[in-house]
């Protein structure tokens, strides 16, 4: 008993994100958006809006699952990864929302920012590109 309760608390503790990941939410240097509060973003990332506050459509992209985004959904909605798995399986069951557009890599994400006026994603703060306007951080 006490071995498997030393295994699971090893293997959640390897599961966890890192904690000292700072996240930047962002978009193209040309992009119209020019920041976000954390209410707004909030809302775009759980898919109860789908325009910025001045109604421009906004295109939302997610990093791949993993350890960034896992943070990322934690530091912006309070949710485990658990939690924001059964949120989206929610929404899209009931046609309530559509969960963002899924890059396969940072630099495939990056490259659809660029490429796609409207769309804003996350990063690590660490993959700054001067390229890329940072509409907010999270630490």
């Amino acid at each position: 008993m006490l071995a498997l309760g030393l295994f699971l608390s090893i293997h959640a503790s390897n599961a966890l994100p890192s904690q000292d990941v700072a996240i930047h939410i962002v978009t193209a240097e040309q992009g119209h958006l020019r920041q976000l509060q954390r209410d707004e973003a909030e809302l775009l990332f759980l898919g109860r809006r789908t325009t910025a506050a001045d109604g421009t459509p906004v295109i939302l992209i997610d990093l791949p699952a993993g350890p960034i985004r896992d943070r990322f959904y934690l530091l912006l909605t309070g949710k485990n990864p658990q939690q924001t798995r059964a949120y989206w399986s929610r929404q899209v069951f009931t046609g309530r929302a559509r969960p963002p557009l899924e890059a396969h890599s940072i630099e495939q994400a990056i490259e659809w920012l660029l490429q796609t006026p409207g769309t804003v994603a996350y990063l690590p703060a660490s993959n700054g590109d001067a390229r890329l306007r940072v509409l907010m951080r999270l630490q």
